[in-house]
């Protein structure tokens, strides 16, 4: 289970007030996120935790006893930033290396650049010596730190599957093999098992944070399909898009992704009316977003739907109302399927399965793990164009302290139309290793737009 251990941090001053809850919350309770300085604060303290607890246990499951991370200023590798500082400047060339010295001494932290890290990891050259012309040289210091320690098994994140586990490039992989000489270069091995697992396992201030991430972003668009922000017969989808999108900016937050919003379906009748190029919303409509936030280093993703009620109307019309129920039952298959060793596309045969033999209508699923990254690292659980086997993605496999975005459909018919119509809804959640949980609730009716 989540331990609250933010909760202490709240008491101490570090976080802020946290985000109501957007399952109760109403329209236009903002929420409250951190200052830049106390974001750089916590971000610090889960970073020196993440380097101090779950390193040497990942260095020592996957068998490396040396990992060098590599990279440039303006280049920087996606996990040398998960490893440094929130407010990290990294000039030049960056050099990071850990060697573990076994369970009794733990793994040994070196920085081999200019960067100041802030006690996060040992510096391991002497950068002004070099500038006077009286030290070595940076990889000369590379190569010596190598030797001295004499490595079994060195990482190098060259990730083949995960995009997240390959971000050294051509020209600093062939410095490091002219730096550490031939002996220790036929040593060097892809990093990407032991880069996966560090990218997808989470502490539980992270899994915390992960849950706010996913609120802030839920009460964004609570306030979004509500009539504070949409004035029926005026608004525009794009006029949504943007919405989310600035909100997001005004509470110092980044989106994870460029946002999503979309008129999802309307009569046949009305569709006729306003002809097919039409973005204004008006009653009747059903409207879908796609969405997500990143704050500080966490991201979320949510898919959503609201229905613009007609004179009269307090509810979307039943069809609709039953196909949002059984996407809900999908996500209770789907939550009910995690168990830790197996594949994405075991997982994936497992919901499926389940679905088909509780009737539940269409079901697609092309969930994701998103964490420290939006569509990495772990078990890859379908794509929209395949619902059976994804090779490579496909075959991760699910381990604890791992979050998900949860994203699916279901397709039936809706009588008051006579077409067949998808639901889609995506909902973020964490494996804890015993179970799957919702972080920040899920939607289990339309948002409804007067």
């Amino acid at each position: 289970m989540i331990r609250k251990t933010v909760l202490a941090v709240i008491a101490a001053g570090l976080l802020a007030v946290a985000a109501p809850n957007p399952a109760s919350a109403g329209p236009g309770q903002a929420p409250s996120v951190l200052s830049i300085r106390d974001r750089a604060a916590l971000t610090y303290r889960i970073t020196a935790a993440r380097l101090d607890t779950l390193l040497p246990r990942l260095m020592r499951e996957t068998g490396f006893d040396m990992w060098i991370v590599s990279c440039n200023e303006d280049n920087l590798d996606p996990l040398f930033e998960t490893m440094v500082p929130y407010e990290n400047w990294n000039p030049i060339t960056q050099i990071l290396v850990f060697f573990d010295r076994g369970p009794a001494k733990g793994v040994e932290r070196l920085n081999i650049s200019r960067t100041d890290t802030q006690g996060l990891f040992q510096n391991a050259w002497d950068a002004t010596a070099f500038d006077k012309k009286k030290g070595e040289g940076q990889w000369e210091a590379l190569g010596r730190v190598v030797r001295e320690r004499d490595p079994k098994r060195i990482g190098l994140n060259e990730g083949e599957v995960q995009w997240l586990a390959g971000g050294l490039t051509v020209v600093l992989k062939k410095r490091i093999v002219d730096a550490v000489g031939p002996k220790y270069a036929s040593r060097l091995q892809s990093a990407e098992p032991l880069a996966t697992l560090w990218a997808e396992t989470l502490v539980d201030d992270e899994v915390e944070l992960m849950e706010r991430t996913a609120a802030l972003s839920r009460s964004i668009i609570a306030d979004m399909f509500s009539s504070k922000v949409v004035t029926v017969g005026l608004t525009t989808v794009d006029d949504l898009r943007w919405y989310y999108w600035q909100r997001a900016a005004d509470l110092g937050l980044k989106v994870s992704f460029s946002p999503f919003v979309s008129r999802r379906g309307r009569s046949p009748k009305d569709a006729e009316k306003w002809g097919k190029d039409d973005k204004v919303i008006r009653p009747g409509d059903l409207l879908h977003c796609d969405v997500g936030i990143k704050y500080m280093r966490w991201n979320s993703d949510h898919q959503e739907m609201a229905y613009v009620l007609r004179p009269g109307e307090t509810d979307a019309p039943e069809s609709f109302r039953k196909l949002l129920a059984e996407c809900n039952r999908l996500q209770d298959v789907y939550c009910g399927e995690f168990r830790t060793g197996l594949t994405g596309n075991q997982i994936l045969g497992n919901i499926l399965g389940k679905a088909g033999e509780l009737g539940i209508p269409g079901p697609r699923v092309y969930s994701h793990s998103m964490g420290l990254f939006l569509h990495e690292p772990g078990p890859l659980i379908g794509l929209p164009w395949e619902q059976v086997n994804n090779a490579g993605r496909g075959d991760v496999k699910l381990v604890p302290m791992s979050t998900f975005t949860a994203e699916m459909s279901v397709t039936g018919p809706v009588a008051e139309w006579g077409v067949d119509f998808r639901v889609p809804l995506e909902m973020d959640i964490l494996f804890d290793g015993g179970k799957a949980v919702i972080l920040a609730g899920r939607q289990t009716s339309f948002h409804l737009i007067r």
